[in-house]
């Protein structure tokens, strides 16, 4: 015979501990304090388990019925409800401690000893920098809550300072950040896979450049009439010969460069690449 409601209230405390039945394993135990609290008989594996569903009132018969029938639907396809309710606990305590912001400092050491495709240092302080921006918008909050609304506007705080660039690249490394999240199982897609468009885009500013062949003369000979530092006019004058990125010549070292054969070694960390370059120096680079 099924509880009631009435038949649980009017159930009387006893020297020990007892038992009233409902259906199909679920049961409520009665104690000496007049605590009631739920429990399910199962078996699983040629074992018998139990299951608790905490106390009445607080759990009502309606609720303790739904979670002996959510167990059953489980023991139906050949689960143990128990473990599943331990990995359920599990799951709930690591995501709770993956916050945006711990799992982006995660995967900015990653990216910094990332063999081939590791940041170099200057890129690795940038990415960091922009991904701190979002620590006080999202950045407490655990990652598989954020929605797309969340990251949007935690985006454009940084879109409203008329940081356009910064804020478009931020996207992009919240997008790696949640990216790596789906990869490392914490969470099952990125929420700003769809906010591509919604920034504004910046304006391009094009730098200063020869385009024409027939000026190249003028600008080299302007740089050999240049009259500023020596230092500076030495580096100008050898761009031309070894066509690298300024701060690739302004970082250069003497263990890097081999008169005799005419060969400068950039080392891999110093390379966006990550890998080692190698400039053949003309003989007025030589001199």
């Amino acid at each position: 015979m099924s509880l009631t409601d009435i038949a649980i209230r009017r159930a009387k405390t006893r020297d020990k501990p007892y038992k009233i039945y409902d259906e199909l394993g679920l049961f409520l135990v009665i104690s000496p304090s007049g605590s009631r609290l739920w429990r399910m008989k199962f078996r699983h594996g040629g074992s018998e388990k139990k299951l608790s569903f905490g106390a009445y009132p607080q759990v009502s018969l309606r609720d303790a019925r739904k979670m002996r029938d959510d167990a059953r639907d489980l023991i139906a396809d050949g689960k143990d409800p128990a473990l599943e309710r331990q990995r359920d606990k599990l799951r709930a305590g690591a995501l709770a401690d993956n916050t945006f912001t711990s799992i982006a400092s995660e995967y900015c050491r990653k990216r910094r000893r990332d063999g081939d495709r590791a940041w170099a240092p200057a890129t690795a302080t940038r990415c960091e920098y922009l991904l701190s921006l979002l620590d006080n918008s999202i950045g407490k909050m655990p990652i598989h809550e954020i929605e797309p609304i969340d990251a949007l506007a935690a985006i454009r705080k940084i879109e409203k300072r008329g940081k356009l660039e910064s804020a478009r690249r931020t996207l992009q490394l919240a997008s790696a950040v949640f990216r790596y999240a789906v990869a490392t199982a914490r969470l099952r897609s990125d929420p700003t896979r769809d906010l591509r468009g919604a920034l504004l885009t910046p304006t391009v500013t094009h730098y200063g450049a020869v385009t024409d062949a027939n000026e190249v003369g003028d600008l080299l000979r302007a740089i050999d009439g240049y009259e500023g530092q020596g230092m500076t006019k030495w580096a100008l004058q050898l761009a031309p010969h070894v066509f690298v990125r300024p701060g690739e010549l302004r970082h250069a070292r003497w263990d890097e460069i081999d008169l005799e054969t005419a060969l400068w070694t950039i080392p891999a960390e110093k390379m966006k690449m990550r890998k080692p370059h190698h400039v053949p120096l003309s003989r007025q680079s030589i001199a």
